[in-house]
């Protein structure tokens, strides 16, 4: 069977990527490569991510300061994959949030261990910190410690990572609504453009997906001048706008 999980392989190196990419799809993982940080960032918005192997000497961004930024709004799990063997590296890179270190060269069975582990490990933790993690809407489920949508005919709609984080917060949130910005910091975690569509596009997939018909949706509005909102079946509050004084309105963290 098809092991289920997903690595994110980020190396600069094509014989190296080539080679590490091949352990895990041997194991039966899916396997998605990244050659620098802009092309991470893009992995880690549209795919369902469960791991990231993270080279520190990348061009531009190295491994580090991408951590530093990953560390930010996600508890994805990462291991350091690389070269450098200084102790002081290997302990940095775990002040900053990585789970695990390993030098090349490496045993990759012990490295396919470790991995299988750490995505077991973060999966419990994450499932056992997130309350009401199953929310249910006209039918609809999204579970969001399995990261699944069910649709009411009980078949598996498949999301892009943006598309499930998108969904995920609005729908916590009923009759609130959001900016672009606030959704934008929620789905990829770096330094938006005011120019940035990103949640634009992903809310015309997501309404493609979920509603009848999605030139007339009614469950994902826009709300012209603020963002979007995600209107539950029935309706009992008024709208407010997150990072107003709303004390109820969901915290995101800072860039």
């Amino acid at each position: 069977m098809t092991n289920p999980h997903h690595v994110l392989v980020v190396e600069d190196d094509p014989v190296a990527r080539a080679t590490l990419s091949s352990y895990f799809e041997v194991a039966g993982y899916r396997v998605s490569e990244a050659e620098d940080g802009e092309v991470m960032w893009e992995k880690l918005t549209d795919l369902p991510i469960d791991l990231v192997l993270l080279d520190i000497n990348l061009p531009g961004e190295d491994g580090f300061s991408l951590l530093r930024e990953i560390r930010r709004g996600s508890d994805i799990a990462v291991i350091m994959v690389t070269g450098k063997t200084d102790a002081f590296d290997r302990v940095l890179g775990l002040e900053l949030g990585a789970h695990d270190y390993v030098t090349k060269p490496f045993e990759a069975r012990e490295l396919l261990a470790r991995s299988k582990n750490l995505i077991k490990l973060t999966r419990a933790a994450r499932a056992a910190t997130m309350p009401d993690s199953t929310i249910s809407f006209d039918g609809w489920t999204l579970d969001r410690t399995a990261r699944r949508l069910i649709a009411p005919s009980g078949n598996d709609v498949p999301l892009t990572r943006g598309e499930f984080d998108l969904i995920a917060v609005l729908v916590a949130s009923p009759g609130r609504a959001m900016t672009r910005d606030t959704l934008l910091d929620h789905v990829s975690h770096r330094d938006g453009d005011p120019y940035d569509r990103t949640i634009d596009v992903l809310i015309g997939r997501l309404r493609r997906k979920i509603e009848d018909n999605p030139k007339e949706p009614k469950r994902l509005i826009t709300v012209h001048g603020v963002g979007y909102m995600f209107v539950p079946p029935h309706p009992d509050m008024r709208p407010t706008v997150a990072g107003t004084t709303d004390p109820h309105a969901p915290q995101f963290p800072s860039r």
